[in-house]
């Protein structure tokens, strides 16, 4: 079984190739906005199962430059469009056989994803569900049936999904497991067997498991949600798994979990400092050939010989980059490689490995030069109740380091973290001659139990403690102007924001919340549907708004928003799922009764952060204009 990998938008950079301007005391040129923010050049490249094919996006210059899937011959250079994407970007596609690719789309960041098929000539392309307001989910892909494929859908519940199999030519469906109303996950085994689920009572997680898909699942395992027994992958037998487990233990490990007495058994990799849950194999060789896992950069631990010596003559070819292997094909003869680093967003390869030739496919964005860009240093500092908080610091080329206007930018989720690597926004702060902070403040995932823990219900509390003593360090350290500092963050980051600004007024000269949350009530009276069976997670992490509603006022910055004095800039897409529309109205109209002018962007075409290249062209032009008035100035 091919493990599919989930298709997440990944907001790109891009632009022309600009002038490189000469002068003797080695200035860094203003870069193009649209340089960081334009759609790259080629990306996501795949091998096709035999390897003859070679499939990648690019944008569509006919199209208003939305990404779009086209096809190659590997002895060819001749790329053939096989989708017509031309009102938003294709979130992502793989391979179903040799003939036919899958692509995934929503409508207008709606997150009512909907799974499509084309044959590589482009000819019998369908939306394979054709239904209105679904989601559809990839189950497994079942590489060794050419003719259908796993899918989940809440068609028939909008809150629950239940499991078809999906006939990729036609769209014929059949109904193989239906959800009884609290399965929230499903998983295969190597053979495309269905056999293992995960329920929720909103606070206690359930395993169940079944020999065969002839027989009903039963509960092998209950835990409360804040012990994870995630399943990975079946033995290659069939008859146990690999799961990352943090049961009797802070930090989650790989081990092998016996489904007869429902244990943990051989721990296969921990680390003491971070969790690990990424577990690498071969299916070709069946064997497991490593972990990888998350400090300040990603890490790999092999336990193969092949791999790992495979890795040390990619690193080796391509010195001072980070390298990973993005594809492989099943006969392990082929591979698509990608080098990257916090300064450049990427290159891919194709890689012959029995002749051990390594070709250049594509650079993600050409029109970036490296030596304009700033350096992303992992940084840690000690908050005010003695934890240490992990992140990472941006100084802009050249500078001195002291004295800086900065950006805070903590992350969304919150349940999340920030990752060393090139981050187009953080570069173009850093050309402007920003510093810009981000932070893993406490409940940043990765870090262990106790450390996700001690973020429960301490939105707006200990939480942006963290952030504000990051903003206190900067200014301990000598690195930031004290006068001069801008909170800037999406979703969980928009909130952030909008506490920063309302509960530590004199510590920001002004912020920019994008899709953030202004009324934890609000936020989690609209769920989405298929979010409902974590309700009573999200109230044991948040707060319950029946039982705890001084809690949740004190934390919510609409019920503060006479505290608020920076000026704010505030952007929403109007088909956001998660952070309705109504959680940008409510603190624009607070703040308006004030008489207080806040700069309002909306898009109608856009959800949970902006994908359309010209929405954020005019997004970040506003920003930059904002940011320039209020930290520059």
């Amino acid at each position: 079984m091919k493990k599919i990998q989930e298709f997440i938008l990944i907001l790109l950079v891009g632009g022309f190739i600009y002038m490189i301007i000469n002068n003797s005391n080695n200035s860094i040129p203003k870069i193009p906005l649209k340089d960081f923010f334009r759609n790259p050049e080629k990306s996501s490249f795949q091998l096709s199962p035999d390897g003859s094919h070679i499939a990648l996006m690019k944008p569509w210059k006919d199209g208003n430059r939305m990404m779009n899937v086209y096809i190659r011959k590997m002895d060819s250079n001749e790329e053939i469009r096989i989708t017509n994407a031309s009102d938003r970007s294709i979130y992502g596609y793989f391979w179903l056989n040799n003939n036919r690719i899958a692509y995934i789309q929503d409508k207008g960041g709606d997150e009512n994803i909907h799974i499509y098929a084309v044959n590589i000539d482009g000819t019998n392309d369908m939306d394979l569900t054709p239904f209105e307001n679904i989601q559809a989910r990839i189950e497994d892909d079942l590489e060794n049936d050419p003719d259908y494929m796993l899918v989940s859908l809440n068609k028939r519940d909008p809150r629950i999904h239940d499991v078809y199999r999906l006939n990729i030519n036609d769209g014929t469906l059949t109904l193989i497991a239906e959800n009884p109303g609290n399965i929230m996950g499903w998983m295969t085994d190597n053979d495309g067997k269905l056999r293992i689920a995960t329920t929720s009572d909103g606070v206690n997680t359930s395993l169940l498991y079944r020999d065969s898909e002839e027989q009903s699942f039963k509960s092998i395992l209950t835990t409360n949600f804040k012990e994870s027994v995630s399943p990975l992958y079946f033995t290659f037998d069939n008859k146990s798994l690999y799961v990352s487990s943090n049961r009797g233990r802070d930090k989650s490990a790989i081990y092998k979990f016996d489904l007869n007495t429902a244990k943990e058994t051989d721990l296969i990799f921990e680390h003491s400092e971070v969790d690990v849950y990424g577990l690498m194999r071969s299916e070709k060789r069946k064997i497991i050939t490593g972990v990888t896992y998350t400090t300040d950069k990603r890490q790999i631990e092999f336990f193969d010989k092949w791999r790992e010596n495979l890795q040390k003559k990619l690193e080796k070819k391509l010195p001072g980059v980070e390298v990973a292997m993005v594809d492989l094909s099943k006969d392990e003869t082929k591979a698509i490689i990608i080098s990257y680093s916090d300064k450049s967003r990427g290159t891919y390869y194709y890689y012959d490995i029995e002749n051990d030739i390594l070709s250049e496919l594509a650079e993600l964005s050409p029109w970036i030069n490296e030596n304009y860009m700033s350096e992303m240093k992992p940084i840690s500092y000690q908050s005010r109740d003695g934890l240490t908080i992990h992140g990472y610091l941006t100084l802009p080329v050249n500078s001195d380091g002291k004295k800086l206007p900065v950006i805070i930018n903590p992350h969304g989720g919150p349940w999340a973290r920030d990752y060393w690597g090139f981050n187009s926004e953080v570069q173009f702060f850093a050309n402007r001659g920003y510093a810009v902070l981000q932070m893993n403040f406490r409940g940043s995932v990765g870090y262990g139990r106790e450390f996700w823990e001690i973020s429960f219900k301490e939105w707006g509390k200990t939480m942006q403690d963290d952030i504000t003593d990051g903003v206190n360090w900067l200014i301990e350290e000598g690195i930031a102007d004290k006068n001069k500092i801008a909170i800037y963050g999406a979703s969980y980051g928009g909130y952030a924001t909008l506490a920063g600004l309302a509960f530590t007024p004199d510590l920001y000269a002004c912020g920019v919340d994008y899709v953030g949350v202004s009324n934890i009530f609000t936020l989690l009276e609209t769920l989405p549907p298929y979010w409902e069976l974590g309700r009573q997670m999200m109230y044991e992490m948040i707060g319950n708004p029946e039982t705890e509603k001084e809690l949740l006022k004190a934390a919510s910055p609409l019920f503060h928003a006479d505290k608020i004095k920076a000026p704010l800039f505030i952007a929403q897409g109007a088909n956001d799922p998660r952070v309705k529309k109504s959680e940008s109205d409510q603190i624009v109209e607070a703040l308006k009764n004030r008489g207080i002018d806040v700069p309002y962007m909306v898009k109608d075409n856009e959800g949970h952060g902006f994908s359309n290249e010209e929405n954020k062209f005019e997004f970040y032009e506003a920003m930059e204009k904002f940011l320039k008035q209020h930290l520059k100035n």
